[in-house]
This record gives C-alpha cells, sequence and structure tokens, in this order.
C-alpha cells in the first residue's frame, strides 16, 4: 500500500519535493522558523567555509550563544581553517545534503557563497523554517529576490543581508545627517566604485583535471553544466566577473555603497534606468559602467523624482560634482567624533583610506543639497561642504552595532534586524536592474516594480528571472 505523505521521513520528502520544486505552501508554513527555547544555543549551518563565509561564520559563531553544527563547502581544501577552528562541525559538499540530515538539528544558516546560489540556498533553507542571515546581493536575479523578501515576510522569519557596514557608525552618521536637513532637500547623488570585476572573451577551450576534493558540479549548481577551466577563471575568486555566476562591480559593490543613499532619502522602486557603459560579452560583465536611475522623490529630495548616477572602473563622476567635494583641509576642521575600532577584519581592511585624489576615496557617494554637499567614503566619516560652512557643524556621534550579533539576537527573539529581506529586498532589486540594463546600452528602460517587468523592452524581461539547470529546480523559484 501507498504510503501518506505524513509516514515518509519529513527531511527525505522535503528533500526530494525541493529537488522536483514542488513543495506544498501548506507543507511549509507548518515548517515556520520557531526561536530557540530559553537558555538553549542558537544552533547554526554556514554555506561556505571560506573568504566572507569565514568571516562571517568568526563574528556569528563568537557568540556564546551560537553553536557551529555543520558547514557546506564544495571545496574541501578551503574548510580546513574552519574545521580546526571548530572541530565538532560537520562538513558537506552538497548542500541539499547538509539540510536533508540537519534539518531537525539547526534553526539558523549563512548562506555565502557565490552570488548564483544564494536564492536557491536560501529558499531551500527557508522552506524548512531556517533563519537566514545571506551576503549581498541577496541573489543573482530579480525574480529570486522578490521571492525570498515574499516568503521571508510570509513565514515570520528573521533575516539579514551581508551588508554590515549599514550598522557602522559611519553610514549611520550619514543618513542621521541627510535626514536632519544639513545639506537641505538632496537634488542628486552620485555614486562610484574603481573596482573591475568585468572581463573580455569566451573561457579557454580545454579543459582541465578537477581539483582533488572539489566538487565541480555542486559548485555549478543552478547554472548549465560547462567543463571545468582549471583553477582561478571561476573559482575560487573570478566568479564575479562572469554573467552566469556573479553580478560584476555593480553587484559587488552596488548593495554596500546604495544602501546609506537608500536608506537616507527612503526610496522606493526606481521608474527608470539607463546604461551609459559597454554591454557585457557572451560571458562576462564589462567594466566601466555608467548607470543612471530616476527615482520618485521623496520628503528628502528637492524634486518630484531624483537621480542617481553610478560609475565603476575608470569612470567617475563630472569634475565639476567632484570639485563640490575636494577640500582638503575639510576634514581637519570639521569636528568629528573619533571612530571605535572595526568589529571585524573585513571592516579592518575597509577602514585603511585609499584616495584616488584629493580628498577623494576609491570608492563612495557624493549628495547634492539644495544647502550644501555630503562626501561619503566606502568606507569612513561623512564630510560636509563647502567646508568653511560646516567647519563648526556637530557630526552625529552614533554607536556602532554589530550587523551580525543583531540577527542572532533577533533569532534568540531579542529586538529585530536593520536590513531584513523587506529592506534588503528592495535595495536588491535596485542593484540588479543595473545588471540589466548594461545588457541594453543608450536605452532607457521602465521599470514595473509591481508587475516585476520592464514595460517598453520585452527582450528585458528575459533577464528579470533564468532558468536552473534540470535537476537543479527549487522550490518556490
Amino acid at each position: 500500500m501507498m504510503k501518506t505523505i505524513e509516514a515518509i521521513d519529513r527531511r527525505k520528502f522535503l528533500h526530494a519535493m525541493t529537488a522536483a520544486g514542488l513543495v506544498m505552501p501548506t507543507l511549509a508554513r507548518n515548517l515556520a522558523a520557531q526561536s530557540p527555547t530559553p537558555n538553549r544555543k542558537l544552533r547554526h549551518a554556514s554555506f561556505g567555509a571560506s573568504g566572507m563565509a569565514w568571516n562571517d561564520i568568526q563574528v556569528i559563531c563568537g557568540s556564546s550563544e551560537v553553536e557551529l553544527v555543520a558547514i557546506a563547502e564544495v571545496d574541501l581544501s578551503r574548510a580546513k581553517e574552519a574545521k580546526a577552528a571548530f572541530p565538532q562541525v560537520r562538513i558537506y559538499q552538497d548542500w541539499r545534503e547538509l539540510l536533508d540530515k540537519e534539518a531537525d538539528n539547526i534553526d539558523s544558516v549563512n548562506v555565502s557563497t557565490p552570488d548564483h546560489m544564494h536564492g536557491p540556498i536560501a529558499m531551500a533553507a527557508m522552506l524548512l523554517g531556517k533563519h537566514v542571515y545571506c551576503q549581498k546581493p541577496l541573489a543573482h536575479d530579480l525574480y529570486e529576490v522578490r521571492r525570498l523578501t515574499e516568503y521571508a515576510r510570509e513565514h515570520g522569519l528573521t533575516t539579514q543581508m551581508g551588508i554590515q557596514i549599514h550598522s557602522e557608525r559611519p553610514y549611520l552618521q550619514a543618513v542621521a545627517l541627510v535626514q536632519g536637513g544639513a545639506i537641505g532637500k538632496v537634488k542628486e547623488v552620485f555614486l562610484w566604485s574603481n573596482k573591475k570585476w568585468g572581463d573580455e572573451g569566451a573561457p579557454p577551450e580545454s579543459s582541465a583535471p578537477v581539483p582533488a576534493g572539489f566538487n565541480w558540479d555542486t559548485w555549478l549548481g543552478t547554472c548549465a553544466d560547462r567543463p571545468f577551466v582549471g583553477k582561478e577563471y571561476y573559482h575560487p575568486g573570478n566568479w564575479r566577473r562572469r554573467l552566469d555566476f556573479g553580478t560584476g562591480t555593480f553587484g559587488d559593490m552596488g548593495c554596500h555603497i546604495f544602501d546609506p543613499v537608500f536608506a537616507a532619502l527612503a526610496l522606493s522602486a526606481p521608474l527608470t534606468v539607463r546604461s551609459e557603459g559597454a554591454a557585457p560579452d557572451g560571458w562576462n560583465w564589462a567594466n566601466n559602467a555608467k548607470i543612471q536611475y530616476v527615482f520618485p522623490g521623496t520628503n528628502y529630495t528637492a524634486h518630484d523624482t531624483i537621480k542617481f548616477n553610478w560609475y565603476d572602473g575608470d569612470n567617475l563622476p563630472p569634475p565639476e560634482i567632484l570639485a563640490l567635494v575636494q577640500d582638503p583641509d575639510a576634514q581637519q576642521t570639521q569636528k568629528l567624533p573619533e571612530e571605535s575600532p572595526p568589529d571585524s577584519k573585513v571592516l579592518a581592511r575597509l577602514r585603511r583610506r585609499r584616495q584616488l585624489g584629493p580628498g577623494l576615496p576609491e570608492q563612495g557617494s557624493i549628495f547634492v543639497g539644495t544647502e550644501g554637499n555630503m562626501l561619503l567614503p566606502h568606507f569612513s566619516q561623512p564630510v560636509l561642504f563647502p567646508a568653511e560652512k560646516f567647519m563648526e557643524y556637530p557630526i552625529p556621534d552614533i554607536k556602532s552595532g554589530n550587523h551580525w550579533l543583531e540577527w542572532v539576537d533577533a533569532c534568540l527573539g531579542r529586538g529585530t534586524t536593520s536590513t531584513p529581506f523587506d529592506y534588503s529586498g528592495p535595495l536588491t532589486e535596485t542593484v540588479l536592474l543595473g545588471t540589466v540594463a548594461v545588457r541594453f546600452p543608450h536605452t532607457t528602460l521602465q521599470w514595473n516594480a509591481k508587475e516585476l517587468r520592464f514595460d517598453n523592452m520585452a527582450q528585458a524581461n528575459a533577464y528579470v528571472r533564468r532558468a536552473y539547470r534540470p535537476g537543479w529546480e527549487v522550490a518556490g523559484l
């Protein structure tokens, strides 16, 4: 006699249904996350063991209230440091196996993998009722982001996106200054990053042996099958340059640099997006982007709409805009509160001030206001201009928070997070609109956020949602 659903082992059933994209909403609702019982640790799993994942593990599991139970890492050579630090942790190469075997043993996860697997892993974990800390960008594609946001909201999950600088004093100060009217109403914003996560040309034609301990098929995950072509072209770091796996400079840095602007101006979805840079080729993102957004105005903007201007690689805002914030004496004359030590190695690296010119950081943003201007380096104290006008202006002395432990507290039923998917989802959608716009240079794309589509360019809608490799479909996506 055929077994009923109730008689089948829950984990095996979920695993099979997830692989087929068939988890039923009623079952998912029954698996809604519950906070750990009082005096019990948050039982945690990490997807990824090295790079940013290792930083996430160290901070999250550095809490005495967190127990690291399991790690999924496709490259076992990159799990050695985590295993040495956490000898009891169980290591898996396949993230699906971890969720299958550890579903009853974990309460929360961090997803710190290449971009193309953020959405599938985060959704699969949420289907099991797990709280999620997901690295930026929230997902590779717009549709994935929207679904993660909706599912987390519908099922009361505790979520946070890994834009840790959101909780640091410089970005908090910038938001307070803008919303406090320091520079009046904001007329326009210019943002940039000198990174070059682009490339040109097809992958090497010849394949290479897959290194021992590296599961290439699982690393590919939802992406189409292709040969391994040697170390570094995709793994461990250059996946950011490749269309299928990363989101270029824009996806890497946009969520960080857009964040304080998005928060300060209380923005909603943009109306249009337009690229003036080169289009990607068939395999790689291009360098040197120029992307312009138009957003509806808010209480903090000077007009009914406001323009955002993004530059990366060798591109910078126009000289006349840079001139507004290039007074070498400004940071000496303004009264800046002393900076507190950073909470992680990642933040420590960012705090090392790098300059492109007098007073101009390699990455940052410029707010052009009706009563003054603000330079916000990535990542350091905001500076107001003209310097003479703001010489005595009090910069708010705001204490930094710990972005990771804020999420831990919320998972344990204490407080809320500052970048839940309800905030970081719309932010990421805004950023990912740029990755669609670059495919259609010199064309203004009209964005219909409610319907998740471009109203004036049917071809652009093909990049809202990608098809997954057969056998790798995930329920809810």
